[in-house]
């Protein structure tokens, strides 16, 4: 199997077919594509932690969706570990890249589909595993988001996430992020507490089955959660 690309309109949907308020903005993803693929990771070790983790939930039968994968690293760097990796994200232009790591590694295992998690180019009841990594805090509907990601998966599937929880430092995040937005410098970002997060998680049809912080500050927490 090549890496191939599936584009479908970035109308994002509901469960139950009606159109949602995205606000997602492409051209923002799309504006930082370039800068974002070149930067460093900031925290290595980390990182690592997280993959370590991660890597002990995957199985090589398993078919998995990467959300919001930007250029795709951490999809490459996972599809060894499994049988197929699709990574979406809205970004046309973080996917291209993507795309074009798939092409450069010769990985076979990976697809990739432009959309939010509500395209119909994600078929529901089709994955193992979802990943979400530094995406759940960028979403303004979270409990559409976590309720589509539950459809998305199989029976059991899990939900592996990692997501920057900047309440717990201090509400005063949202004045600076608020002045960024409006000059087109940030995205939409959630100031999200940890347990708000999990709280949605577990409403959405899911029981969390491990947590951790990896960094703990500024809080990034990470829940692999199990669909009931």
């Amino acid at each position: 199997m090549t890496a191939t690309t599936s584009t479908p309109t970035h109308g994002a949907k509901t469960g139950n077919g009606n159109a949602m308020t995205d606000t997602a903005d492409p051209a923002f993803w799309d504006r930082i594509a370039e800068k974002y693929s070149k930067s460093p990771i900031k925290d290595m070790p980390a990182y690592e932690q997280t993959m370590e983790r991660v890597r002990a939930h995957l199985k090589p039968t398993d078919h998995v969706l990467e959300v919001g994968c930007g250029t795709a690293s951490t999809a490459l760097l996972l599809s060894p570990e499994v049988a197929h990796v699709t990574a979406s994200d809205l970004s046309s232009k973080m996917i291209d890249i993507g795309r074009e790591k798939a092409r450069k590694s010769k990985t076979e295992n990976i697809d990739f589909v432009v959309g939010t998690p509500f395209c119909d180019a994600l078929t529901p009841g089709s994955y193992d595993a979802v990943m979400a990594f530094s995406f759940l805090h960028l979403v303004e509907d979270l409990p559409a988001t976590l309720a589509r990601i539950h459809e998305l998966l199989k029976p059991g599937g899990l939900l592996i996430s990692k997501t920057v929880c900047l309440a717990e430092q201090t509400r005063l995040w949202g004045i600076p992020i608020a002045v960024m937005r409006f000059f087109g410098y940030a995205p939409y970002v959630n100031l999200l507490k940890t347990a708000d997060l999990e709280r949605e998680i577990a409403g959405a049809g899911f029981r969390i089955i491990e947590t951790g912080n990896y960094p703990a500050g500024p809080r990034s927490r990470f829940i692999v959660a199990k669909k009931t």
